[in-house]
């Protein structure tokens, strides 16, 4: 919730700078909030192994609808990813990432006695890579890494063999170098060379990094204050309210301001590692370390992006950035997990 209201002060703060004061896009993130508490609630009382009994189910119900929303969604900035509904558009991707997480815990779950194998591997790997497949025709490049990110987790924390890691980084090393030749798109590939060189052509192709990394720097010790940011409130920063809100927090609120979100996810991160001391089953210890290890790389890369270490790859920092659809999908994914913390405390 802390995290969610650093979102909205920011949202609102970015609306300040719209020359005629627009706080649509505020009220609807209080909107989106509210709604992901009642689903956090809701979720906390579904007992998890229902979930884990449906993932089959959950699966084909993910692919049939990264189907439907490449023939009847909706196209947003060059991205056929949402779905509009009553002037809301919803991405079910968002979803996906959770519906790839309870498959998989499951899966590996049940091999959790056996012997790994190349066989469990390659199910595991055709699973999450049809999905990414799906994704990356809408395409959404950064959706699709965390979904590989996704089974990646899963795989390290199965007890795989060293040598399946390796030929892991090979196979991807190979198919990044067979996908920039012949998949990438030319705005992509401009994308990563803009990241090795974000000083090169400043105004153009490196100017959201080099805005980003200026609001950055300009915030100090203490910030600007809230609305007083240069970069944000002049609309030099692009998308100041999605992929680079953590550029309009340490501009605003200073290195003391990121320190404290920071702190917050640190919070959340510890809530989670202490609660799999006391978890009683490996669904449950797979998903809890799965579902805290996606939003981690997540808001690693969007942090990264902000700050010049990672290229620009259009993810959102979770639990603060605008957006219906990642609102949603966390806060139901913390829901999960507090159902799973809530079952580990009752002796069956």
């Amino acid at each position: 919730m802390l995290l969610a209201s650093f979102g909205l002060m920011e949202i609102y703060s970015v609306a300040l700078g719209q020359g005629s004061l627009n706080l649509l896009n505020f009220y609807k993130q209080l909107i989106f909030v509210a709604i992901g508490l009642v689903l956090l609630f809701f979720f906390a009382f579904v007992d998890y192994r229902f979930l884990k009994s449906l993932r089959r189910y959950l699966y084909f119900f993910g692919v049939t609808v990264l189907v439907a929303v490449l023939i009847f969604g909706s196209s947003i900035r060059g991205t056929r990813g949402w779905f509009d509904v009553a002037g809301f558009g919803i991405q079910p991707v968002e979803i996906i990432k959770i519906i790839l997480l309870i498959f998989l815990a499951g899966y590996f779950a049940d091999l959790a006695t056996k012997v790994k194998t190349w066989r469990h591997l390659v199910v595991s790997g055709v699973a999450a890579a049809f999905l990414m497949f799906l994704v990356l025709m809408q395409p959404d490049f950064g959706s699709a890494l965390m979904l590989g990110a996704i089974w990646l987790i899963m795989v390290i924390l199965a007890g795989f063999p060293k040598k399946y890691l390796v030929a892991i980084f090979v196979s991807s090393l190979l198919i990044f170098i067979l996908a920039w030749s012949f998949f990438f798109k030319d705005y992509q590939r401009q994308r990563l060379l803009t990241f090795l060189n974000p000083g090169n052509n400043s105004l153009v192709e490196g100017y959201n990094i080099s805005q980003a990394i200026i609001a950055v720097g300009s915030g100090s010790w203490h910030g600007k204050g809230m609305g007083l940011g240069s970069q944000s409130q002049l609309k030099f920063l692009p998308e100041a309210q999605n992929d680079f809100i953590f550029s309009v927090i340490a501009e605003e609120f200073g290195f003391l301001g990121v320190m404290v979100v920071l702190l917050l996810f640190s919070l959340f991160f510890s809530r989670c590692l202490a609660a799999v001391k006391r978890l009683p089953n490996d669904f449950s210890i797979y998903f809890v370390l799965g579902a805290a290890g996606l939003i981690f790389i997540q808001m690693f890369i969007n942090i990264g992006m902000n700050i010049g270490i990672m290229p620009v790859v259009g993810l959102s920092l979770p639990f603060i950035s605008y957006g219906g659809s990642s609102i949603f999908s966390l806060f139901i994914l913390t829901g999960i997990i507090e159902n799973i913390i809530i079952k580990s405390k009752i002796n069956y």
